[in-house]
């Protein structure tokens, strides 16, 4: 999270744009990158959207030589989903290639089947993620569980008609989270089992 707000901050001050708080760049962490443009500078014009775009990209990338840490829980969790035949998948805000480099520098690439990210479909909380990869794996809406940090993950659920457990340790908080009716919210993944 820190990383968003402090690229976004970065790019902004880049091209002489208004510097969001600290806040309001965490604020629209989930978005894509368009939409997050759009969220905090309504009235930027295409080619200085576009500069920033490449400003906050190239911030981010040098900040994100050494991936974060997991929280706690969430590796075990994703090899006990995993060894259970378990179809995991990703719905991100992140472009492909900043996916991809994650998911190889982390070694998570193994867990996922399938992915989407905001620069190959709809960003969230459009459900046209979700929808996809249901329809990639042949699931039903109702037969899947979307979990997420943010309330555009679990408002992408809720208008895609399938279940969402919010987690409390990532970029919203809670009341933020319970607005969108998930079916849980946990402390920790690793309470997805109770």
């Amino acid at each position: 999270m820190d990383r968003i707000a402090t690229c976004i901050r970065l790019a902004a001050a880049d091209n002489n744009l208004e510097i969001p708080s600290y806040a309001a760049a965490s604020n629209i962490i989930g978005l894509g990158l368009k939409e997050c443009i759009n969220e905090l500078f309504p009235s930027v014009a295409q080619p200085d959207a576009d500069r920033f775009a490449a400003s906050y990209s190239a911030h981010f990338r040098r900040q994100d030589q050494n991936p974060c840490a997991f929280f706690p829980g969430v590796l075990e969790t994703l090899k006990d989903l995993r060894a259970g035949g378990y179809i995991l998948a990703v719905a991100t805000g992140k472009s492909r290639a900043g996916l991809d480099r994650v998911l190889a520098a982390t070694g998570l690439v193994v867990f996922f089947d399938g992915s989407r990210c905001a620069d190959e479909t709809l960003s969230k909380p459009h459900p046209l993620m979700l929808e996809e990869l249901l329809s990639q794996f042949g699931v039903k809406a109702n037969d899947a569980i979307m979990v997420g940090d943010t309330e555009f993950d679990l408002a992408m659920a809720k208008s895609a008609r399938m279940p969402a457990i919010g987690v409390t340790y990532g970029a919203h908080e809670l009341d933020r989270l319970l607005r969108h009716d998930p079916i849980a919210c946990l402390d920790s993944l690793s309470d997805i089992y109770l």
